[in-house]
């Protein structure tokens, strides 16, 4: 598919997002709750990429469900949900993967054919996810949601894998500061639900003789035709319940 570039690679928003990373830091010195700094760093992306109709911040909450931590307005707030609650979407992808999610049109994807239609519904015609990871752990993703076709592509996805990395390390130290317990049984569920994924993909890669990225895009033709999450496919998978013959014809 061919990349549009509304934004000059050599003109990046560093600024802002070095502001925005400055913001989150100075939480550390403070009795500030988590919800403040993914807070401020939703609205740091959001200044950074003001092409944007909303940005936001997604953790796992204390009793592990995936919620909104930090949004800058209703549209994020909605799209979000909607993935929470379909249990499908760019954001979930970015988080199980650990890789970045591009969705260049609304239009013409088919990888979340539930989520989909609820984003064309809000007016979100593309979105970038990118998955935050502190030492081995994904903590969580952000995301930035357009109203206009093809408004990200790898240029923008460079300053926020970068902006991701460094936000998460500081998150999960406030988070540890905040409550030491806080992931002891979220881990194990992230873990696991990311673990099922891996697994069935190199189940398919030794079954079939794909690749890496040939066996997980076949996990998501399977996810996109049954109408099931990534999870839950894999899972089928690994358990025998479901037929892994490759025909994509």
């Amino acid at each position: 598919m061919p990349e549009q570039l509304p934004i000059n690679p050599d003109a990046l928003p560093l600024a802002e997002l070095t502001l925005t990373l400055a913001r989150v830091k100075g939480l550390l010195l403070t009795e500030e709750k988590v919800d403040r700094a993914v807070q401020l760093l939703a609205e740091g992306i959001r200044d950074a990429f003001p092409e944007s109709a909303g940005a936001g911040v997604s953790l796992l909450d204390e009793r592990g469900r995936r919620t909104s931590a930090g949004a800058t307005g209703p549209l994020v707030i909605q799209a979000d949900q909607a993935q929470y609650e379909l249990d499908e979407g760019p954001c979930l992808t970015a988080w199980a993967t650990e890789r970045t999610v591009i969705l260049y049109d609304t239009g013409v994807e088919d990888r979340w054919p539930l989520w989909t239609p609820t984003a064309k519904g809000l007016a979100i015609a593309s979105a970038i996810s990118v998955p935050m990871t502190a030492g081995t752990t994904c903590i969580g993703a952000l995301k930035l949601y357009s109203t206009e076709a093809k408004a990200y592509n790898a240029a923008t996805a460079r300053p926020l894998e970068k902006l991701a990395a460094t936000a998460a390390t500081l998150l999960d130290n406030i988070q540890i500061s905040e409550k030491p317990h806080r992931f002891s049984r979220i881990l194990i569920d992230t873990l696991t639900h990311r673990d099922t994924i891996n697994r069935a993909q190199g189940y398919l890669m030794s079954q079939l003789g794909l690749g890496p990225d040939e066996a997980f895009e076949e996990l998501l033709h399977l996810s996109r035709t049954s109408r099931q999450s990534l999870a839950s496919v894999s899972s089928e998978i690994l358990s025998g319940t479901r037929n892994t013959t490759h025909d994509r014809t």
